[in-house]
């Protein structure tokens, strides 16, 4: 699901670092060779070649991307050169920093509900080394009721991550969030506790089974009781459940479309999911807009930041 395209003969990270080294010193930066090196590598070998960086120079390999290029190149370089928890909890605390609704909540949504436990679990330990706290605590001091109830029990489970449905348990269900939405009581503690305990694959045969037995997807009757931040939270919690690829599609497309280009959220859903889901992304992308992802990319950034972008999505050799 994967869209980098990394070479069968990876070179050893002490080339790859000089390389990289080779770019940024001289008359002007090689950013050709930073798009070469970096986005045709897997965290993994990213990870090594920034310890190799600063074994031999001295030197963070992020600090020195971060003096010699600018812009949205630069951003969505940073990000993917980080360490994908280390990204992540990045991404949550300057979330839990502004104040803008739902919006900025969508990056907490995104963690909880569009990535493997382990990977939240990872996200999770990682914030408490980075920032001295844990992710709950700024949660709760941050976000307001009712939206911190649900934030924090989606945060704090560990989910089963093995394909396992009980039908029984989907049908009951169906009907305690039929009930409950129907009702407008969008934060009761039976919908938190479903939404935040349960598998994804238990939970989309409940979302199923509620499309099944109501006439409507969940999405849609969540959207019948009105306007406001919880019906944009819950709709958002669903979406990343039901159909990540779905939810990172609306937030490309979103960051694209209008005046100016909404970078922070067009790098975080291509850098973030390059190496999850990109290939699902694309693919459902054009079902819902008539364009193509890396048209839509094409049409709205520009030289070397475009090139990045493109060869994170398996578009550029």
């Amino acid at each position: 699901m994967s869209t980098i395209r990394v070479p069968e003969v990876v070179p050893p990270p002490k080339q790859d670092a000089e390389r990289l080294k080779q770019a940024f010193d001289g008359i002007g930066t090689d950013e050709k060779a930073i798009t070469w090196v970096l986005g045709r590598r897997n965290a993994s070998q990213r990870q090594k070649i920034k310890e190799t960086y600063q074994q031999l120079y001295k030197e963070s390999l992020i600090h020195h991307i971060k003096s010699e290029i600018s812009g949205g190149f630069r951003d969505a370089v940073v990000l993917w050169t980080q360490d994908p928890p280390e990204r992540d909890a990045k991404l949550a605390k300057e979330a839990l920093k502004k104040k803008s609704g739902t919006k900025s909540l969508q990056v907490i949504v995104e963690i909880a509900c569009a990535s493997s436990p382990y990977h939240l679990a990872e996200v999770r330990k990682t914030y408490c080394s980075l920032f001295e706290c844990s992710l709950e605590e700024d949660i709760a001091s941050a976000v307001p009721l009712p939206h911190r109830k649900l934030l924090l029990a989606l945060v704090s489970s560990f989910r089963y991550d093995k394909e396992v449905v009980d039908m029984g348990v989907a049908n009951s269900e169906a009907t305690r969030l039929h009930e409950a939405i129907k009702a407008k009581q969008l934060d009761h503690d039976q919908v938190v506790h479903i939404l935040a305990t349960r598998n994804f694959y238990q939970l989309r045969a409940t979302f199923e089974c509620y499309e099944e037995k109501y006439g409507n997807h969940i999405e849609k009757d969540i959207k019948s009781c009105g306007k406001g931040d919880m019906v944009n939270l819950l709709k958002m919690v669903i979406l990343c459940i039901d159909s990540p690829e779905r939810h990172f599609a609306e937030v490309i497309r979103t960051s694209i479309v209008g005046l100016g280009t909404d970078e922070a959220a067009l790098n975080r859903a291509i850098v973030c999911r390059a190496e999850v889901d990109m290939k699902k992304i694309k693919q459902v992308y054009p079902l819902i807009y008539k364009d193509t992802l890396d048209s839509d990319v094409i049409g709205d950034t520009s030289g070397d930041y475009q090139d990045f972008l493109l060869t994170l999505t398996g578009s550029k050799f």
